[in-house]
């Protein structure tokens, strides 16, 4: 694997999103759980 060099400011931007990301999917996954479970009410 090869290397390349990135500011900090991109590195940070990219943790960021990193970390929202991972959020966006822990949210996702605990609403299917939710979903699946029957703890949802269809509107």
């Amino acid at each position: 694997m090869g290397m390349i060099t990135i500011s900090k400011e991109e590195y940070e931007h990219l943790k960021k999103i990193e970390e929202l990301d991972r959020e966006l999917l822990e949210d996702i996954a605990h609403g299917i759980k939710d979903i699946l479970s029957g703890k949802v009410k269809e509107v």
